[in-house]
Order: C-alpha cells, then structure tokens, then sequence
C-alpha cells in the first residue's frame, strides 16, 4: 500500500534527501513538498490552507525537516528560534492532529547539555545551553502533547546537500590550494558527536515510520568522531591528504552559543527496531561521490 508523504523544509539538507528516497520509493508518494519561501509554518491560517488544499489526496504523514538550524544567530535573533522551532511545530502538530496526519519531527543532539561521559539515550534528562538546544526542545515537547503517534527524530552532526560543515572545510582546502589563503586549518578536537549523511537519516525515517515507531528515537550514523576528525576524513577523502589541521580547542573559538562538548546519541533503540546505519567514514564517502557534493574535481571527474 502506498504511503502519502508531505515534507515541510524541502529545500534543506534533510528535506532534499527526503523529497529524493521518497520519490524514488515504490510504497511512497511525496504529495507536497514546502519550503518556508512558500509557506510559514508558524501561520495557523497558511498551514490550513496548504492542508484544505490537499483534501482531495491528503497525505498520510507530515515530516517537518523544517528548523531554524543557525546556531549563533539564534543567540542573536531569539523570537525568531522560538518561531521556527518551538511555534512553527506546534502549529503543525495541531493542523496533523485535526486531520489525522502522523507527525514526524527531526530534533537535535543541542537539547542535551553535553556534559555526560557516556551517548545520551532517549529518556535521558535535557539540558539544553542554547537558545537553539532551548527551542528545539520546546518544539519537541509541543509536538509530543499534541498530535497523537507522533514521532521524534534526534540527529546530530548534519551534512548532505548545500551549506554543512564538510563542505565548508573542503571550500576553505580549495583557497588553500589555490594559493587564495595560508596557514593550517584549524578545527575544533575536543567536541565529539555522531556525524550523520541526510540521506541515510530519510531512509531510517521512512524505515521507522513503516514499522509504527511513536515517540522519541535517536537516529545517526555509527561511530563517533570529533570535529577535527570529520575535516580530516573529508579532506584525506577528497584528496587533500597533503593538507595540515590543526586541533584546537573550543574555548579558543568565538562562538556566541555554547557547543555541547559532548553530543553523542545512543541509538541502540532503533537498531533493535532494524534500523541500520553505516559508519560515519562510509558515509562521507558516499556523500562526497554523490551529487549532493557537486565539485568534480574533487571527485575524480574533471
């Protein structure tokens, strides 16, 4: 039987990945894909209207990939976090629960303070130290009390098509190489986390949402890894084994919002539910051979 899908922040890391597995599933239909160009997710009317609009082919579940994701200028912009991250998934628990949509939200390791020595497991205390860690949480908890089955994703570490934290690292190897710039990198080693390929993170959220999964679920590749030792896979990958990074610390850096030192997601709750995540080094690779990645030269191809 097929499967009705609407993706709410299609044009994001995620919501890309998504709209593409999606479509490319045989079960599945994408029966709306929005961006918040197209519609504010923290406007009840327009949310409604988006929603009588599909009456006549309604979609079975509603992902919400959609987030205020730019740590810093959350600090900077709080009403505008706790518009996108803690309203917004309200408004939209509320439109799914009124029409009988399941509700499927992507949250974040930063509601976690980063402190504990061992991955944090779903029913572990929050603690977020930000104003995005303090938002996302708020948006988790307004979906939880109202819309019924819903479903929560946690992820961490991020990367697939557009603006990430590899492609970014590979920009700045690319000025390096060009002459452009000088000096090592220099990347934070004292953060570690669970980095996570989007598209692999839209097929376990399909694959959960197949099996009924409702609550809280920790989803992200496996295997944990620093900062410093995500650039340095992606630039060893990518061909730039010759360039040098430096390890430093976070208290060198000048960020607005605090970083959990330490981030990591036990996922061991949707393992034992199927869900099967590849290594984080395969995952980069993958990532840096698909078109998600589109600089061929780094690729082997130009």
């Amino acid at each position: 039987m097929t499967s009705r899908w609407l993706v709410a922040g299609c044009r994001g890391q995620l919501g890309h990945a998504l709209v593409e597995r999606l479509t490319a599933h045989p079960d599945c239909e994408v029966v709306a894909a929005v961006d918040r160009e197209e519609l504010d997710l923290a406007d009840p009317q327009a949310v409604a209207t988006l929603f009588d609009g599909l009456a006549s082919n309604p979609p079975d579940v509603a992902v919400n990939a959609a987030a205020f994701t730019q740590v810093d200028r959350c600090e900077r912009e709080p009403e505008a976090a706790e518009r996108g991250n803690a309203i917004a998934p309200r408004v939209l628990a509320e439109a799914c629960e009124k029409c009988g949509i399941r509700l499927v939200h992507v949250s974040t390791d930063y509601v976690f303070s980063g402190d504990s020595k061992i991955a944090y497991r779903e029913h572990d205390e929050p603690g977020p130290r930000s104003v995005y860690g303090r938002t996302k949480l708020a948006g988790e908890e307004q979906v939880l009390t109202t819309a019924s089955d819903s479903l929560i994703v946690r992820t961490s570490w991020l990367f697939g098509r557009g603006r990430n934290f590899i492609a970014s690292i590979l920009a700045q190897a690319r000025e390096q190489r060009a002459g452009h710039a000088s000096g090592p990198l220099r990347v934070v080693d004292d953060q570690y986390g669970r980095p996570t390929y989007a598209h692999d993170l839209a097929e376990a959220i399909r694959y959960l949402v197949e099996r009924g999964a409702q609550g809280i679920y920790h989803v992200a590749n496996h295997g944990v890894a620093t900062w410093w030792e995500l650039a340095r896979e992606s630039l060893d990958a990518a061909g730039y084994e010759d360039l040098s990074v430096e390890r430093i610390r976070t208290d060198e850096l000048t960020v607005e919002a605090p970083r959990p030192l330490r981030s990591v997601l036990d996922c061991s709750k949707a393992e034992a539910l199927g869900v099967k995540m590849r290594n984080w080094r395969d995952a980069v690779g993958a990532y840096l051979a698909s078109s998600d990645y589109p600089i061929l030269e780094e690729r082997g191809i130009g």
